[in-house]
């Protein structure tokens, strides 16, 4: 075991905490999660983070050299239907974390959002373009994510902590639990599996990275650390939704008879395509797996987890 390094990982039940945990793990560190329930590992620790008296009660108690805050509401739709709970998580929780931080001195990873990117911009997304261009936020989600990362600017500027910020875009894989509030592909898939409508947007475009390929990269950045610098963890192989949708629907061998194809989302960016060339240059980002593998993947494991043969 590498006893040079100890880690937390809070939403550690999440769909990119768990696989994170486990590859940190395969890496050797001695790595605790938490979450808001209970859960069997011995080393997991039950921890609301909008809770400042249940995170400070772990921070006493173990010093952690690193902590991945993966604690977040997630999702634009999520993010306007249940406002109060991402405000407190994701705002308070974040705060929250920054007060350990500086208390205890731990360094922080944190996973943005290329929700911050905005409504508005539509060039190729490099990482200044917060400080550069009047973005509009056009969600809650995308706003929390934000106002996270001033947290995390003012912090780290009033009190010298150091913290890592990254911005994921379009993720997806095995692990993600369909519900109405996730991510496309992921209803795209369980809504074909179980003949259920879907709406594609079709002018949309989308590079996806299959998230075995996100956390290798993002695992990296605990053992290439670089204060104050922030990454786009992306692919820059863009797709239109109908692309996907019909890549899906092959691979299931059905037919698009319950698609509804509209042309723009008016609530999201028409084109994200964010550059990814400091991820590649300093954290040995790469994609290995192509879309339409991740996606025959992730039907896979769909089907084992709803009992569909």
């Amino acid at each position: 075991m590498n006893t040079n390094k100890k880690i937390l990982v809070t939403g550690v039940l999440g769909t990119i905490g768990m696989p994170l945990w486990e590859e940190l793990r395969k890496r050797g560190y001695q790595v605790f999660g938490c979450d808001l329930r209970h859960y069997h590992d011995p080393e997991y620790l039950r921890c609301d983070v909008s809770e400042y008296r249940q995170l400070d009660r772990i921070f006493s108690e173990h010093k952690f050299d690193y902590v991945y805050h993966m604690a977040a509401e997630f999702g634009r739709k999520g993010g306007e239907d249940f406002y109060e709970s991402l405000w407190k998580t994701n705002a308070v929780g974040t705060k929250n974390i920054l007060r350990a931080q500086e208390k205890y001195k731990f360094r922080l990873i944190y996973p943005s959002s290329s929700e911050v990117y905005g409504t508005a911009y539509s060039g190729v997304m490099t990482e200044d373009v917060p400080q550069k261009v009047a973005v509009r936020l056009g969600n809650d989600y995308g706003m929390s994510k934000w106002v996270n990362e001033m947290q995390i600017m003012n912090s780290m500027e009033k009190f010298g902590t150091e913290t890592v910020r990254v911005r994921f875009s379009n993720v997806y894989g095995p692990g993600e639990y369909y519900s109405d509030y996730r991510s496309v592909i992921c209803i795209f898939i369980y809504r074909t599996l179980h003949n259920l409508p879907y709406t594609v947007y079709s002018n949309d475009k989308r590079a996806f990275l299959y998230i075995d390929d996100a956390v290798r990269t993002f695992a990296n950045i605990c053992e290439r650390f670089k204060s104050g610098e922030v990454y786009n963890i992306s692919n820059r192989d863009l797709v239109d939704m109908k692309q996907v949708s019909d890549i899906i629907i092959k691979i299931l061998g059905k037919d698009d008879r319950l698609i509804e194809y509209k042309e723009i989302d008016a609530t999201a960016t028409l084109v994200k395509d964010l550059d990814n060339s400091k991820a590649l240059r300093d954290l040995d980002h790469k994609k290995t797996i192509s879309l339409e593998e991740g996606l025959d993947q992730t039907i896979e494991w769909q089907k084992k987890v709803y009992g569909i043969s």
